[in-house]
């Protein structure tokens, strides 16, 4: 397999995905792509609020169209830290990343990141004010990918251990020290 320089960051909500990718790409000084990226822009474009955009992707096939377009382009690159669920899937020879998380310590951890910056959530369709409303978002949330992945890509779960070449729980483990394992195992990986 020829190995690429792209590190793919999947994982559940609330673990870390975003800060995580946007870390390492500071430190390893590459550049950083996201498809929730993507998606705002796509929502943007259509002149749409995100969460509607979501909605509408489970069946408007176009939509992943477009986000798989993007993260195909992503893949002809180097030198990339790629926040993605499905980075895994079309940048195979990348290095794959997933970070786990319980979604009890997930819900409350999105509670306090809305209560501590509000902008960050606005988008969000529904009240996010209860660890329990967050929880139910998230497990409703899983089971439309999975569907969505299942039917457009034949993925039985996109979050199985088994796509990926490092998985890291983020529960007891501080960003820093999320980045340096990363690096580490990304480091050995090449060098293999």
């Amino acid at each position: 397999m020829n190995k690429k320089h792209i590190i793919t960051i999947a994982g559940s909500l609330g673990s870390g995905k975003s800060s995580t990718a946007k870390k390492l790409s500071e430190v390893l000084n590459y550049k950083h792509f996201s498809t929730g990226d993507f998606m705002r822009s796509i929502a943007d474009e259509r002149g749409v609020p995100l969460a509607e955009l979501s909605k509408m992707a489970e069946t408007d096939p176009s939509i992943d169209r477009m986000l798989d377009d993007r993260n195909l382009e992503v893949g002809k690159m180097k030198n990339i830290v790629l926040d993605s669920r499905l980075g895994f899937h079309f940048i195979p020879d990348a290095f794959k990343v997933f970070l786990e998380l319980d979604p009890v310590i997930a819900s409350e951890r999105i509670l306090h990141d809305k209560n501590f910056n509000p902008n960050r959530n606005k988008e969000s369709s529904g009240s996010f004010d209860t660890p329990e409303s967050i929880k139910e978002k998230i497990n409703f949330r899983l089971e439309s990918e999975r569907k969505r992945y299942k039917d457009l890509y034949n993925i039985e779960d996109h979050t199985s251990h088994n796509n990926f070449d490092l998985v890291i729980n983020t529960e007891k483990i501080p960003l820093e020290e999320v980045c340096k394992k990363i690096v580490e195992e990304y480091n050995n990986w090449l060098n293999k």
